[in-house]
């Protein structure tokens, strides 16, 4: 029989360690890639690494786990993603519900715990951590996979991505190389989420994001 598939996303490398020590005592699961970032994880994806469940955390460089959700799910349409992420509240649990993922577990969780989670994911059950399920029912689940809203519905793809590298400090080339999108581009997606948010300087970019989860 197959080995269940998995892929790991966190920028932190000893994070990444303890959960491939976790995953893989069980003789059903494989961790067959790692990465540091949300863009990183594309790229592996793009290279024919679909995995049959990719673990990540939401604060990523380059790529929040939340719109990596997505992006991946256009290259790999079956994929299943699970957050496995330190924030607790309870609107970032609602978001990445909303954006599509098939599981949400803190990094404070039980190896029992994630063990069983990935069970019963690959199910198709959306499953939710132990400490947070007591206040999310499955109507308030059902309800955020309808709306299908992230905190900044208004803002593309492609400006979060920019706007979390901003909030990172990068420079406007530096973008644009990181990207491959031309420098004219990247002041244009700027230019669009600023306006969109009500931003007016590079301090509130900064405020923006560390309050909504781009950086940590």
């Amino acid at each position: 029989m197959d080995k269940y598939r998995i892929v790991l996303a966190d920028d932190h490398a000893m994070i990444r360690q303890g959960i491939k020590k976790i995953v893989e005592e069980s003789d059903r699961f494989e961790v067959v890639g790692e990465v540091g970032n949300g863009l990183d994880l594309l790229e592996l994806l793009k290279k024919g690494c679909c995995p049959d469940m990719i673990l990540l955390d939401i604060s990523m460089p380059r790529l929040r786990g939340l719109e990596a959700i997505g992006e991946a799910r256009k290259i790999c349409p079956e994929v299943k993603v699970v957050i496995l992420t330190m924030h607790k509240g309870m609107e970032y649990v609602h978001h990445a519900i909303a954006a599509g993922t098939d599981g949400y577990l803190l990094k404070e969780d039980t190896d029992q715990e994630l063990l069983a989670a990935i069970d019963q994911i690959r199910t198709g059950t959306v499953y939710i951590s132990s400490f947070l399920s007591a206040d999310l029912t499955q109507e308030v689940i059902r309800a955020c996979r309808r709306n299908r809203k992230l905190p900044d519905e208004t803002v593309t793809a492609r400006e979060r991505q920019v706007l979390k590298l901003v909030a990172e400090g990068k420079t406007s080339r530096e973008i644009a190389e990181l990207l491959f999108i031309s420098v004219r581009t990247v002041e244009h997606h700027r230019a669009n989420f600023m306006k969109k948010l009500g931003l007016r300087s590079t301090a509130d970019v900064i405020k923006f994001a560390l309050e909504k989860g781009y950086v940590a």
